[in-house]
């Protein structure tokens, strides 16, 4: 990575042969003739050179296999391998510091936050400390490579971003072999869904050239791990595709294999059509998961005649709501800006009500982050510091049943923000948030509620209203969260999860219901009354979220707000139960089969309620709602 002008001149010299035969010259066989300046610049470049080859032994495909290609002379190279099997590493090549640091320095490693973390960085290098120039070196290593990678135009549609090994061999693998030959990698199944790789994988679906994703769950049915070494959750998949001649009539794919054997099964291993991609994610072409045909089946039923909330492929993009997507503060970068009550007490700050420090004139709002919540709960969990986890020091603790009863009980984050530093930069005291952190392997993936003004780490990205349209209400907001927090969308959500996020370009492909959609009427009510009351008894529990509860209008005859709901455990778990049969019914999948397969698509929270109540409640109470909705009893008195 040469930028200096004497470098490129030397460069320039030695390729013109001003230097010697430049290729004599690479192979030690002769040696640089020259007494010019650029020549000794030259020296100190072919010694840095020599020294990076012999640490990270680069390769040459086209020297190593010169059998393999012909025509040499031409534009192009001809030729390439049959196939190119492999298993690439699967690391990203930005150098993780935390990792780094835990081998060599276990304070750095333990640094609270990433802005603590820089400053221990600075007093070592203040203090001359040997292991900065070991750092530094890892990090401008770490740094070339990708630049390289992004630049070289080897790999023009997977470098981008935070690369990671396995992408570029992908695409190198693609450029190895024949133009009717074949690669088969296992690679992290985000190859198939993940943004950053959504145009590679269009392309390759576009052209025909893709035939087989099958994705495999790390924990086998026996309980064994195919990769010892790696999370238990991780789900890598098996890549198969063709060269630029080699076509394929369908794709074959599998989802959360768990033994090679169910690959036998027509209804787990099945031919995904390109169209029927394109259906289900519009916006990326990225692969649905399903888990059985049956699944593809129902989706396609459901997307049919529906848009998704946000369809990014317009000119301009439409966008069912009116609502946009932000991450408030980065938990790393923004660092700077945390404070704990230690930091606190040390600025002359003080606690007051509503979770809230002040200096004077000066608040500091709590930093809510994504295990801090859960569906319709702003305050489900405590943040404890984990001083021994180096990886995540902050770890919820979650509220009881009786702590939630108390309306003055908030919870504790690990830091609170000044407030004018929170990027909160709306008029309303509340928003909708989600958890970014998730998996389909949890009790449920997709999980939204609303939390008072406050800041809110990348973990809990925010819906603010758009700023340019149509200003989104407290009561509109509430059918948006009901529908988000539903399990039928759940379900769809599940589909296109991969990893540990869930993504807004993910977001912005589910079949999210309109405005008008909710005019529905159910005997004497409308379907928006019904969502509307049930999401103000679910969210208003506590008195922080009191400018929701005024903003939905529910005051006194005197404009006072009214008193949070008591919270109650088996009325929210009814309550849920009938918003879902709401949302059964607007999406148009009320037969029984069909409800009851997609709850049982949500084992861990079956396993729970059986334990807890002697039956799947949930489902249960659902379908009698169904069945009372269907009936124009909207108010039925369910009891089971």
């Amino acid at each position: 990575d040469i930028k200096d002008r004497d470098g490129k001149a030397a460069l320039k010299a030695f390729f013109d042969g001003q230097f010697g035969d430049p290729i004599d010259i690479a192979l030690g066989k002769a040696k640089i003739r020259t007494s010019r300046a650029e020549g000794q610049r030259f020296k100190d470049i072919f010694a840095a050179a020599q020294e990076l080859v012999r640490e990270e032994r680069f390769l040459n495909w086209q020297v190593l296999f010169p059998g393999v290609w012909s025509n040499w002379e031409g534009a192009e190279l001809t030729g390439g391998f049959d196939a190119v099997i492999g298993n690439p590493p699967w690391d990203r090549i930005k150098l993780q510091e935390v990792e780094w640091w835990a081998a060599r320095n276990i304070e750095i490693a333990k640094a609270e936050t990433a802005s603590k973390r820089k400053k221990l960085i600075q007093a070592m290098e203040t203090a001359n400390d040997p292991l900065i120039d070991g750092f530094s070196k890892a990090k401008q290593r770490a740094e070339a490579a990708s630049r390289m990678a992004r630049k070289c135009g080897d790999y023009p549609f997977l470098s981008a971003g935070d690369t990671n090994l396995n992408s570029l061999f992908i695409e190198r693998a693609h450029s190895l072999i024949k133009p009717d030959g074949i690669v088969g990698l296992l690679v992290p199944s985000g190859i198939a869904s993940d943004q950053s790789s959504a145009k590679f994988f269009r392309k390759i679906t576009d052209e025909s050239r893709l035939s087989a994703i099958i994705d495999f769950f790390n924990r086998r049915t026996d309980g064994t791990l195919f990769f010892p070494d790696v999370y238990y959750r991780f789900k890598f998949c098996v890549y198969v595709a063709g060269g630029m001649n080699r076509k394929f009539d369908g794709i074959s794919f599998g989802f959360f294999i768990r033994n090679i054997e169910e690959l036998r099964d027509e209804n787990r291993f099945f031919t995904v059509k390109p169209e029927e991609i394109a259906l289900i994610n519009p916006n990326t072409r990225t692969a649905p998961i399903f888990r059985c045909r049956r699944d593809l089946e129902l989706t396609l039923r459901i997307y049919a005649d529906r848009p998704v909330l946000v369809g990014a492929n317009a000119n301009p993009p439409t966008s069912l709501w009116p609502i946009r997507y932000v991450r408030m503060l980065d938990m790393a970068n923004d660092s700077v800006h945390f404070n704990g009550p230690t930091d606190l007490q040390e600025l002359g700050a003080y606690p007051v009500a509503g979770n809230i420090w002040k200096k004077g004139e000066i608040q500091f709002l709590p930093l809510y982050e994504g295990k801090m919540v859960q569906a319709f709960d702003h305050r489900a969990s405590d943040i404890l510091l984990a001083e021994g986890n180096l990886f995540r020091p902050g770890q919820g603790k979650d509220l009881t049943s009786e702590e939630h009863m108390d309306p003055n009980r908030f919870p504790t984050p690990r830091f609170w923000v000044e407030a004018g530093k929170t990027n909160w930069d709306i008029d309303a005291d509340w928003c909708l948030a989600i958890k970014d952190i998730t998996s389909v392997t949890n009790t449920r993936t997709m999980i939204a509620t609303v939390i008072p003004r406050s800041g809110a780490g990348h973990t809990l990205p925010v819906l603010f209203p758009d700023r340019d349209g149509e200003v989104l209400s407290a009561q509109d907001a509430s059918l948006l969260l009901a529908n988000f927090n539903s399990v039928i969308l759940d379900y769809l959500a599940r589909q296109k999860v991969h990893g540990n996020h869930l993504a807004w370009y993910l977001m912005e492909q589910l079949p999210t219901l309109s405005k008008t959609e909710y005019d529905l009427k159910i005997g004497k009510k409308t379907a928006a009354q019904i969502v509307r009351e049930a999401v103000l008894e679910l969210t208003y529990t506590a008195h922080d979220m009191a400018p929701f509860a005024r903003d939905m209008g529910y005051v006194d005859k005197a404009g006072k707000v009214k008193p949070p709901f008591i919270w109650n455990e088996a009325r929210r778990l009814r309550l849920r139960a009938k918003l879902d049969a709401v949302f059964f019914h607007l999406y148009g999948i009320t037969g029984r089969d069909d409800v009851r397969y997609i709850y049982a698509s949500f084992p861990i929270m079956a396993r729970q309620e059986e334990e807890a109540h002697g039956r799947y409640l949930s489902c249960d109470l659902c379908l009698a709602w169904i069945n009372a909705l269907a009936a124009g009893d909207a108010d039925a008195d369910i009891r089971l």
